[in-house]
């Protein structure tokens, strides 16, 4: 099971009513944040949920909406005594930027691993899934990311015995341990079924429409993506500053055909962002205008 929260919606500045988009995500024991604008220490608490267990923060650019919160994270990390390394992931530069932050947080229980991206896809694997980062069209260089847990087929019994393994290799072949002993190699393709589906969610903010977008949100189970201007005579103020309209995102979710659509990286001039969904789900019927706090848990279909 994956957790999904959408801890705040906001773009440009936070509101009394509305904190700056951020996503957390929780997976077999691991916590994930993508982006941390001012306020997000606040909409972390009000979901209950703790910045202590955070493994990664991912950044997709450098705006201040994107990243002012990370001094006052880490600070918070540290009085929690934390010890464990946190790594963090976002384009060129983010060893400095972290850097010039870290003027107002230059003590911490815990050591602190860059790693910038330079490529315009890169995936990084992890223990039990992977981030895939892509490039996407923003003023700054911007990227996306989808977050992808892959799952193995069923182990088959049958076909383990028929082969003559003996039961005690049989849980680490599930687990896709490759096992070396002096008469044979045992291989998890020798007693696993096909591929079952798995699990994806696809977060892009700050950007224009762009193919990339569509290619790595194919078939995402969530795909969370901004929608900056609602109204319909927002378009060449939505193209100008680069940045994306409600109606733009819903087809960008059609093209990538998937299960749903969240909302988010609101203007602070949009108030009620219902109130221009009926547009939007003529687009794309599966379309939710997220609000701070909106929650999944995405489980595999067997």
């Amino acid at each position: 099971m994956l957790d999904v929260c959408l801890l705040g919606t906001g773009g440009m500045m936070p509101l009394p009513y509305r904190w700056l988009t951020s996503l957390m995500l929780r997976y077999n024991g691991k916590s994930i944040l993508i982006d941390c604008g001012e306020g997000t220490q606040i909409a972390m608490k009000e979901k209950g949920w703790s910045p202590k267990p955070i493994d990664i923060i991912c950044f997709t650019h450098y705006h201040a909406d994107h990243i002012s919160g990370l001094p006052g994270m880490l600070l918070t990390m540290g009085n929690a005594e934390r010890t464990e390394p946190l790594l963090l992931i976002g384009p060129k530069g983010l060893g400095r930027v972290v850097s010039a932050l870290r003027v107002i947080a230059p003590e911490l229980p815990f050591s602190i691993q860059c790693m910038e991206l330079t490529e315009s896809f890169q995936e990084l694997s992890f223990d039990g899934f992977r981030l895939e980062a892509f490039k996407v069209s923003h003023n700054v260089v911007c990227y996306g990311y989808s977050i992808v847990i892959e799952r193995a087929g069923r182990f088959q019994t049958q076909k383990a015995e028929e082969l003559g393994i003996d039961k005690r290799y049989w849980s680490r072949l599930q687990k896709g341990e490759v096992i070396e002993l002096p008469e044979r190699t045992l291989r998890p393709e020798m007693v696993l079924g096909e591929k079952r589906k798995g699990i994806k969610v696809t977060y892009t903010t700050d950007t224009r429409p762009t193919d990339s977008i569509v290619e790595h949100a194919a078939e995402a189970d969530l795909f969370i993506c901004e929608g900056m201007y609602g109204e319909p005579d927002k378009l060449e103020k939505a193209r100008e500053y680069k940045h994306m309209t409600f109606y733009e995102a819903a087809s960008l979710a059609r093209r990538a055909n998937a299960r749903e659509l969240w909302l988010t990286h609101y203007s602070p001039s949009l108030l009620k962002p219902e109130e221009y969904m009926d547009g939007v789900r003529k687009i794309f019927p599966a379309a939710v205008a997220a609000k701070d706090g909106r929650t999944a848990e995405l489980r595999f279909e067997d």
